[in-house]
């Protein structure tokens, strides 16, 4: 052994192993949470949890609007909560039938809810017509009394245009449906489907400029998911406009419009002085204080200042003020990040589903619940002319409810019956019973009836026309060859070497 080696010092003793720290960054959660959306069923997960949290936050919200206002006016702060948690079951009972239904069972509803939607609104415009004229002492005949907005047959009462939206979506994805790809003609659209939409907006605009505005991007996201050429959206959305120009200024209510719309423009400094007897921005004003209170956390839920009858509309179409101060910034990036979801998973059923009918219905319904948000939250924090739209799941309202959560049951069976998801419930089908409960086994994909094909047609055109010159060579190739040569499938290169026909015979 050398002196190096016996004066060498001896090695250090390995200590103990370093804890491991474990990394998560960007790219694994986006892993993660793309190997989430992969799955089957991950539509219709997306659906159900981003509905449901809003419905629930929703009759949370319309209790701490209504507790005070209610118990001042019966004695009990339940009254308005009751109501509309009734009309939460029957939304859920709506929700269930729709998404058992299958899709011809949608397309023959169609006319059906169409010409009793119509008929509604035409009850309520003309009653309200005639009383405003004289011809009757107070808008009612028999059991049929109409106001603003409502129609009462009796004990029931509706709001005929969230009627329409449901009706609209579903007799228009069934008539572009079966025009298919003949929509890229005018006159198609003229027959019958632009003349009865106007009609419909006329009789809802009048007397409800915000669900005429909703029903206006609900048709355009129709058109639009159909393939509809985009000349035609120009035109469209400029007569549109002029439309809701004409009603601003309509006789009745185009005064109070025309105020309510050019207090839009209002600096914040004019609407914070406004007066409490001015109806045109008091309400404003409210809801602007009530969000800067809230600040990031709120004040607490049920603590609420300014639903103490100082904020008009506090459990409606201006709800979420009440959000905005009671669970602050916090609450209102929640609510805005469920909306978020759930535009996300409608669009994305209307992108995956095979079917016409079920990606423009998938499309108009999401564009629908959307739009009105984006106009009612638009409206409180003074982005948007305020036009007393509801807030989806959230405000205050049996007939908007019902219908939301029907639309919704409408998505969920679409939402099954996306080819990955049907394959996917009939891999692993479940109990009899639990289908008889829930939802029976949507069908299997399959290839598209002709008639519903021919609305995927001016889709496809574009790629058609990139296949063309694939297609033209191998004729463009052939063109030189003889008769015998095209016949025997040889090339003029192949049939001069090819021989005599002695050599072809051996």
């Amino acid at each position: 052994m050398t002196g190096d080696a016996r004066t060498a010092a001896p090695p250090e003793q390995a200590g103990p192993p370093a804890p491991r720290v474990l990394r998560v960054d960007l790219f694994t959660w986006l892993a993660a949470l793309r190997g989430l959306l992969s799955r089957p069923l991950a539509s219709y997960y997306l659906l159900l949890a981003s509905a449901g949290l809003l419905l629930v936050i929703g009759l949370a919200m319309v209790y701490s609007a209504t507790s005070v206002a209610a118990y001042s006016a019966s004695g009990s702060a339940f009254t308005v909560i009751a109501q509309q948690v009734i009309a939460a079951v029957v939304g859920l009972a709506a929700f269930w039938v729709c998404q058992r239904l299958p899709r011809r069972t949608f397309r023959a509803m169609a006319p059906v809810a169409l010409t009793v939607s119509i008929v509604l609104l035409l009850l309520m415009d003309g009653i309200a017509l005639l009383h405003a004229s004289k011809a009757l002492p107070k808008p009612q005949i028999g059991f049929i009394h109409s106001e603003t907005l409502w129609l009462y047959i009796g004990p029931v009462q509706l709001q005929p245009s969230e009627l329409a939206k449901f009706a609209l979506v579903l007799w228009g994805a069934d008539v572009l449906t079966r025009k298919g790809n003949s929509i890229v003609r005018l006159k198609e659209l003229f027959t019958p489907l632009f003349p009865l939409v106007g009609l419909l907006f006329v009789l809802v605009g009048y007397t409800d400029l915000g669900t005429m505005l909703c029903l206006l991007i609900l048709f355009i996201g129709l058109l639009w998911a159909a393939g509809t050429p985009m000349r035609y959206f120009g035109m469209l959305i400029g007569t549109g406009l002029a439309g809701i120009a004409l009603l601003i200024v309509a006789p009745g209510l185009g005064g109070y419009r025309s105020d309510r719309f050019g207090a839009f423009f209002q600096t914040d400094a004019e609407i914070i002085s406004c007066a409490a007897n001015d109806d045109t921005c008091y309400q404003s004003k409210q809801g602007l204080l009530a969000i800067s209170d809230g600040g990031w956390f709120g004040v607490g839920l049920g603590k609420s200042s300014l639903k103490w009858n100082w904020l008009p509309s506090a459990h409606n179409d201006f709800i979420f003020a009440v959000i905005a101060e009671e669970l602050g910034v916090v609450g209102c990036l929640v609510v805005l990040s469920l909306f978020a979801v759930l535009t996300f998973t409608g669009l994305r059923i209307a992108r995956r589903v095979n079917d016409p009918f079920r990606r423009m219905a998938a499309c108009a319904v999401t564009l629908w619940l959307v739009a009105q948000a984006v106009i009612n939250i638009g409206g409180v924090v003074k982005l948007l002319p305020i036009t007393g739209l509801p807030l989806p799941f959230i405000s205050d309202g049996g007939t908007a409810l019902v219908v939301t959560l029907a639309a919704v049951g409408m998505l969920a069976s679409f939402a099954r019956a996306e080819p990955d998801a049907a394959r996917a419930l009939h891999a692993r089908p479940a109990p009899k019973w639990a289908q008889l409960v829930w939802a029976p086994l949507p069908p299997l994909p399959s290839p598209a009836r002709p008639a519903d094909t021919a609305a995927s047609a001016t889709a496809a055109a574009p790629v058609a026309k990139a296949r063309e010159p694939q297609a033209k060579e191998p004729a463009s190739r052939t063109a030189g060859q003889s008769p015998g040569d095209r016949r025997s499938g040889g090339s003029p290169g192949r049939s001069g070497n090819a021989g005599g026909p002695g050599e072809r015979r051996r």
